[in-house]
This record gives structure tokens, C-alpha cells and sequence, in this order.
């Protein structure tokens, strides 16, 4: 277990029972496996913080994502009302070094049960996984109800900027971002966690200009826009939308348990919208359409074409991986185990084998 400093994310899934569901992104209103209300209250947070720590820079709403997915996966499960509020609230184990769940560090009891509800010692609590004396620090009123709630999501998003904020860092360097996430939770494991997240949320919200993209072309574009962050599923995907996948990968990675796409299963959804139905694996798909040389370098190609990726370029047989140019070097990519559905370069997988245009 990761040692506890300010919050208790290594236990929230032993109180929660979270789990990773998927669900798609809609371009501007949802990104990938947050709930609307909880991304309102992180994009709410960035914008107000710096309120609180006017020297405060490079704040964003996918850095407070990075925290809230590893400590609560983002309330999921629980209800958020309007105002912000979570039932039923979110606990982490009594900290009382019982030994429970790897608790062996005893926190004393500081607000007497008022937001952890035990007045025997100290448990985490929010979609944050504050403790309580740390709260007492940090909490802010962001809803303007005249009180701070660790299991408001405003609040707590807020409190935790501030948190992250300290005495006015810059989380648009890394060394310091990086500093910030360690102070969170002192491991340099959940950093690395979080930072990954904070990449895929940031990875996610970019939306690339589709001003001159019209008709079919579009369609497949943006539902396949619509599901980034869903997460990557070996065999995962259908005409439908996401899926469960099946065991395993080349790397030994099983998608049987996860509910989301794979390469052409991705390709396989978009192309759907648009009427079109393609065969389920990558090598097959390259047999489609208007088939684009990889000797014409990926200048020749056009939003809404597939993008291929050969062991062996030049041989179809040996294509392995398959994504949907948006321009501007830019592909739609389900890329592997571990990842999420995310804007990629064409350079970012190895051995270019050239595309396909079917519309």
C-alpha cells in the first residue's frame, strides 16, 4: 500500500467498490469515464483557484481528473446532485493501525466523526480522499452555500486545487507537478499513476478542427472522437460501441474483463455511423477502399482514413494495428493494453504501412 500523507487512495476501492466503467465521451459535455457533474465541478475548480492561490499557474481541470480517477474513479456509483453533493458519501478504512487493508499508521480522531462519522479516529473521506485535518486546512466554499464539504464535489475539487496549489507552484513544469501529486500521496508509484491519467484526460479534451470536414467523413470522426478515454479492451468493440474483449493480447493482456475497444474495433464502431460495414480485424480492414502506399508518406492522406501498421510494411498480411486520420498529423488510436481511445501522431506506433480511404 501507498503511504498515507493527505489522503487515503489506496483504500478508497476497499470502501467503495469502485470500478473502471467506460462510457463514451460527447465532445463537449463528457470525457470518457467522468460524469458530467463531476468534470463541471474539476473544470469549475481550475477556473476559481486562483481566487484562493493567486500565484497559482498552470492549473487545469485534467490534473485534478489525475487525482479524483485514482482516489474515488470520480464518485462513480454515487449520486451527485445539482448542488454537488455525493451520496452516499465516500469513507476510506478507519485509520486506526489495525492492520485492515494495510492500515498499519494510527491517525487520531480530529473532528470527532464530523465528516469522516467516526469520532475513534481518522478515515478519508470525498471523492478526494481528504483526511479530515487536512480538510480543516484546506477546504473551500466553492458552490457559495457558505460551507466547505469534503463530500461536495465543488468543494472538494476546489480543495484540492488549493491543495495542489500550495503557496503558488507552476504545474505547467513538470518537476513541480510532479512535486505537487507527491505531496498528495507520498509514493512515487501513485504519482506515476495520476500522471498517467493526467495525460490521458489531457490527451482527450483536445479536439482537433474539423471546420472543413463535412458529410460521412465527419460521422466517422466524431464517434470516433466521442470515445476517447473509453478504455482500450483486446477483442473489445462492435458496430455497437464498446464491449468487453476477450484473452489476450501478444503481451498476455486479457480485455475479457474490460469494457471498451480494441484497434479495429474502434475503426470497426466509427465507420458504422456512417453506414459502412468493416471486416473486425485490422489486416482485413486494409483490403478496403481506395488503399493509400505507405511510400506516399502520410502527407497523401485525408481526414477520415484508415491508418495502418505492419510488422513487416509492404506485406498486408503482416498489418497489426489500424487507426482514423483527423489531420493535422493526427490519428484516432485505441493503441494498447493500459491506454484509453485518444488523439495520437502517425509516428506514435511503429511501422507505417500506409492507409485507406473508404469515403
Amino acid at each position: 500500500m501507498a503511504p498515507i500523507a493527505t489522503s487515503a487512495g489506496a483504500y478508497v476501492a476497499l470502501a467503495t467498490g469502485a470500478r473502471d466503467d467506460g462510457g463514451g465521451i460527447a465532445v463537449g459535455g463528457r470525457v470518457a469515464d467522468i460524469p458530467p457533474r463531476m468534470l463541471a465541478a474539476y473544470q469549475n475548480a481550475a477556473r476559481q483557484v486562483g481566487k484562493h492561490v493567486p500565484k497559482c499557474r498552470g492549473m487545469r481541470w485534467p490534473v485534478l481528473a489525475g487525482i479524483a480517477k485514482v482516489e474515488s474513479n470520480h464518485a462513480i456509483g454515487r449520486s451527485v446532485a445539482g448542488n454537488g453533493d455525493i451520496r452516499p458519501r465516500i469513507y476510506g478504512v478507519l485509520l486506526n493501525g489495525s492492520g485492515a487493508g494495510g492500515n498499519t499508521t494510527l491517525f487520531p480522531d480530529t473532528d470527532g466523526g464530523r465528516w469522516d462519522g467516526s469520532a475513534s479516529g481518522e478515515r478519508a473521506v470525498g471523492p478526494f480522499q481528504f483526511l479530515p485535518s487536512t480538510w480543516e486546512g484546506v477546504g473551500k466554499d466553492a458552490g457559495g452555500d457558505g460551507r466547505a464539504d469534503p463530500h461536495n464535489a465543488d468543494d472538494a475539487a476546489l480543495g484540492a486545487a488549493v491543495y495542489l496549489c500550495g503557496n503558488g507552484r507552476d504545474l505547467a513544469r513538470e518537476s513541480q507537478l510532479r512535486a505537487a501529486i507527491f505531496q498528495y500521496n507520498r509514493s512515487t508509484a501513485y504519482v506515476a499513476n495520476v500522471r498517467g491519467w493526467i495525460d490521458q484526460y489531457t490527451a482527450a479534451a483536445r479536439t482537433p478542427a474539423l471546420d472543413n470536414v463535412t458529410g460521412d467523413v465527419r460521422t466517422v470522426i466524431e464517434a470516433a472522437l466521442a470515445q476517447r478515454g473509453v478504455p482500450y479492451s483486446w477483442g473489445g468493440g462492435t458496430a455497437d460501441g464498446p464491449s468487453t474483449g476477450i484473452c489476450c493480447s501478444p503481451s498476455g493482456k486479457s480485455g475479457a474483463r474490460i469494457r471498451g475497444f480494441d484497434c479495429s474495433g474502434l475503426t470497426t464502431y466509427a465507420y458504422a455511423k456512417a453506414g459502412m460495414r468493416l471486416p473486425r480485424t485490422a489486416a482485413a480492414q486494409a483490403g478496403v477502399g481506395q488503399r493509400i502506399p505507405a511510400g506516399a508518406g502520410t502527407r497523401a492522406l485525408k481526414p477520415g482514413d484508415l491508418v495502418f501498421y505492419a510488422y513487416a510494411p509492404g506485406r498486408d498480411s503482416t498489418i497489426y494495428h489500424v487507426g482514423i486520420y483527423v489531420g493535422s498529423g493526427q490519428m484516432i488510436n485505441a493503441a494498447r493494453p493500459g491506454t484509453v481511445v485518444r488523439l495520437d501522431p502517425v509516428d506514435a506506433m511503429s511501422g507505417y504501412a500506409g492507409g485507406a480511404r473508404l469515403l
